[in-house]
């Protein structure tokens, strides 16, 4: 196992003015053993094919093949998606820079570009500066029938034409496959203009869709080992298949901390990663969990923090606010990391002891002091440890994170892989549109 985590209830006899005890932990992990039951289960009658990807590798070459295809000759790539279908790729790609201030303007060809919210101003200023002749489009759409979507490849597809260009060598799509009776408009759209079409697996829902070619094969195209990436996950998933007791399984001791803390009046759960290249995987988890849990008027709140620049923005809240939520505080080994500070520097700015330190100390001091302040001050807080931050470590974090959510969905008794209120919304905003109401 790559990751190292922790607990903190609370200081003071490790229960902690605010926390709550290890007595209602010990219950939660208690319940969890059913739901361990049920993944393992589901691991092994396939019906749940998630839990299959951290072995499978005979997509991967299908994957890099396309990759290639994609990168050959261009400047820059865009991803057509939203949610599932962009922000699983986005954590994977900030591995690589993507998305890091400072960092993603240094990037070579090909720029990859996540037009994940539909703007129209945004949008339409892309298409205007792009050189549309080294641009490639990848459109992504479980059912083909995402809105957003659709919009935004209709607009790619007028402005290739209105190019001389063909669709076909500029456009890319991923989607279930066809089914007789079932539209897929997405399909319907890019299949007449010889759009090569990658299957979405119809058993992955899209937030879930990381490990698949959805969030792969963005990886790929900027050359990241996503073969490494399943290994990661198969390390997460390890302790389940092994029949591991729930307190030895990290996802299971996090969903289970999380229900305990959230039925004794902390419902909000704050992920804080100290560093850049983890701010798109706080967002991923943000959809995972809100979308995942949120039912029936049960769920927690996820709230996506990065250190240490939010230590000057919400941290005086966390720290001295309502005492309503649960801390996940990650961090990697960046001791030494980075510019060394000139010694006569730091004297005239007055922090001699900065002489000799990296940047990459600072920010890992600042990474424990921050949990360990939460915990002093009565705070639950729980850390993730990962010493390199590499594909088999974010693929192992993705894994646990993804586990946890059914876990827990499996404790509040509601189901993580639909949400009904989200596509209430998508149907009355068609109407809309259409001019129906």
């Amino acid at each position: 196992m790559a990751l190292i985590q922790s607990i903190d209830l609370a200081r003071e006899g490790r229960v902690g003015r605010h926390g709550v005890g290890e007595a209602a932990l010990a219950a939660a992990l208690k319940r969890a053993e059913s739901a361990l039951d049920w993944l393992r289960a589901r691991h092994g009658d396939g019906a749940l094919p998630l839990l299959r990807y951290p072995e499978k590798t005979d997509d991967l070459g299908g994957i890099r093949e396309a990759a290639d295809t994609l990168t050959r000759g261009a400047s820059d790539i865009v991803i057509l998606g939203t949610g599932g279908s962009s922000l699983g790729g986005q954590a994977l790609a900030q591995l690589a820079g993507y998305g890091v201030s400072g960092v993603d303007a240094l990037r070579g060809p090909p720029r990859l570009h996540f037009m994940d919210n539909l703007d129209p101003v945004s949008f339409g200023a892309l298409l205007e500066r792009l050189q549309l002749r080294a641009t490639r489009f990848v459109a992504i759409s479980k059912s083909g029938g995402t809105g957003e979507t659709l919009m935004q490849t209709i607009a790619v597809l007028a402005a290739l034409k209105q190019a001389g260009l063909a669709a076909s060598d500029h456009l890319f799509g991923i989607s279930e496959p066809a089914k007789t009776g079932k539209k897929n408009g997405l399909r319907d759209l890019i299949g007449p203009e010889g759009v090569a079409t990658l299957d979405h697996d119809t058993g992955v829902g899209g937030r879930f869709s990381v490990l698949t070619n959805v969030g792969l094969l963005p990886a790929a195209c900027l050359g990241l080992d996503i073969g490494a990436v399943r290994k990661g996950a198969g390390l997460a998933l390890a302790p389940v298949l092994a029949g591991k007791p729930a307190a030895e399984v990290p996802a299971a001791l996090g969903a289970a901390l999380t229900v305990a803390q959230a039925d004794n009046g902390k419902p909000i759960s704050v992920l804080m990663a100290y560093a850049d290249r983890l701010e798109k995987l706080s967002r991923w988890y943000v959809q995972l969990w809100a979308e995942s849990l949120g039912k029936d008027g049960k769920g927690t709140t996820p709230i996506a923090a990065l250190g240490p620049v939010d230590q000057h923005s919400q941290l005086q809240l966390f720290i001295a606010g309502p005492r309503d939520k649960l801390f996940t505080v990650i961090t990697t080994d960046t001791a030494g990391v980075g510019p060394k500070m000139d010694a006569e520097l730091s004297a005239r700015a007055g922090e001699p002891d900065f002489a000799g330190k990296a940047i990459g100390d600072l920010v890992a001091a600042q990474g424990r002091a921050t949990a360990e302040t939460l915990a002093a001050n009565g705070c639950p807080v729980r850390t993730i440890h990962a010493p390199k931050l590499n594909e088999v470590a974010l693929g192992e974090l993705l894994m646990q994170f993804m586990l946890e959510t059914i876990i827990a969905a499996q404790l509040l008794g509601v189901d993580a892989f639909d949400q009904p209120a989200v596509e209430e919304g998508k149907v009355l905003a068609k109407s809309y549109l259409a001019g129906k109401a």
